[in-house]
């Protein structure tokens, strides 16, 4: 009888690595729905809390771009799906950022650059955390 010692279990996100990114998304699409209540009713409310869920999308998309940029740099991390992953939150980080500096003129200046820049985000923020999940899953055992 043979026994091997050859472990197959995978690696995944850190739990909290996961609990970031899985914050990001939702952030993002309340400033894309506060740019659409905006954009409907001219409150001038909507596009501040837009500003704010956009700062908070920003804050949670560059924790967890840190920690894929780390674990990018970590020898068994290297391969397309987290290269892949890292550039992902990293489209969505720029964008998001830009969309920020959007949200800081005026109300009335920052339609309808603004809308079109929550999409975008929103967007790449679905499409990083679907590849985050989807690739690596949370937890996992070494």
């Amino acid at each position: 009888m043979t026994a091997s010692d050859v472990r197959t279990c995978r690696r995944g996100l850190h739990p909290i690595h996961g609990a970031v990114l899985g914050g990001t998304a939702p952030l993002f699409l309340g400033g894309l729905l506060s740019d659409l209540a905006y954009s409907s009713s001219y409150q001038i409310q909507w596009s501040d809390f837009a500003s704010w869920l956009i700062a908070g999308g920003l804050i949670f998309s560059s924790l967890a771009l840190l920690w894929a940029i780390i674990n990018l740099v970590r020898a068994d991390r290297r391969g397309g799906h987290f290269l892949l992953y890292t550039l992902l939150l990293f489209a969505t980080w720029v964008v998001g950022f830009l969309n920020s500096l959007t949200h800081a003129k005026d109300a009335w200046a920052a339609m309808p650059m603004s809308l079109i820049l929550s999409v975008i985000v929103v967007l790449l923020a679905c499409a990083s955390t679907w590849v985050g999940f989807a690739k690596f899953g949370v937890g996992g055992g070494r």
